[in-house]
């Protein structure tokens, strides 16, 4: 594996850092608020959509510094890992307020772990980035993103047997429709071609079908959560993934209130968890 992977090289993008500001616009959150089925009639001052924050920032290059998956190109705030497949692996977040429609959202990113680990089908790569979002020089969210590369192997099988679940509080089921990755894509301004490119997915990352976002499942236990905690975003939310989510069928959302802390998880319809999530 470090044989393959220059982890020397890697490390020089630890601490790499970038500031960028958005705004949370009426056709931002109304758009957020259409994908997860919510009214949409937000204006300025409004409590933006559960998520928002996904939303914001995001990375827009020209066409011609795209990589092949989508993705703008390795190398610049993120490190060149080489290997293929990038994938949403987890993160937490930690609130102290919400954002309002109309915020100036000022964010600060930095590559604080990069990780090499070995896995039943051979190398991963793991880069932690932290973000923290500010309105008004007050903090709203302190973010911790995981993300995974890994290699490509079409004889690997893309999700594990189906696992015995526990009994759920709450429940959603959602048609994971390719409409749906659509517009979250289009409402993150998400390239990376697993989520709309079915040919792609089948013929060159050896997937059965469209991928399911990571941030919008962990989007839909989120929102779970607030509901369950009287409207109130949990102190600490954290949340990882277990298996990929794909498209042509429903995945079902859960919730199990606790006295501590609440459990949360998503299943597709064979029963395989997706992922998981607690919050306190």
């Amino acid at each position: 594996m470090s044989e393959k992977i220059d982890i020397q090289h890697l490390n020089k993008w630890l601490g790499s850092e970038r500031e960028t500001v958005d705004r949370i616009t009426p056709r931002l959150a109304n758009s957020l608020a259409g994908v997860l089925n919510e009214s949409c009639s937000l204006v300025d001052g409004d409590i933006a959509p559960v998520g928002i924050h996904w939303c914001l920032s995001p990375d827009i290059v020209p066409m011609t510094e795209l990589g092949a998956d989508g993705h703008p190109a390795r190398g610049a705030f993120l490190p060149p890992v080489p290997l293929p497949r990038r994938m949403w692996a987890g993160g937490e977040l930690r609130f102290s307020g919400v954002f309002h429609v109309g915020d100036e959202v000022r964010r600060i990113s930095k590559v604080t772990d990069i990780a090499l680990k070995e896995g039943r089908s051979g190398a991963l790569c793991f880069v932690t980035v932290h973000h923290e979002y500010t309105v008004e020089d007050a903090v709203i969210l302190k973010e911790r993103h995981d993300i995974v590369y890994r290699g490509l192997d079409a004889s690997a099988k893309n999700a594990p047997a189906k696992a015995a679940l526990m009994p759920a509080d709450v429940m959603l089921k959602i048609d994971a429709t390719p409409t749906l990755l659509m517009r979250y894509s289009a409402v993150t301004f998400n390239g990376h071609r697993i989520h709309y490119d079915r040919e792609y997915c089948i013929r060159e990352e050896f997937y059965p079908g469209l991928i399911v976002h990571g941030p919008l499942q962990a989007n839909y236990m989120l929102r779970m959560a607030c509901q369950m905690n009287n409207g109130r975003f949990p102190d600490c939310f954290s949340f990882r993934g277990l298996s990929p989510l794909f498209d042509g069928s429903h995945f079902t959302v859960h919730g199990k209130q606790g006295d501590e802390e609440s459990s949360f998880w998503v299943s597709d319809a064979n029963g395989v968890m997706t992922m998981q999530a607690r919050s306190e």
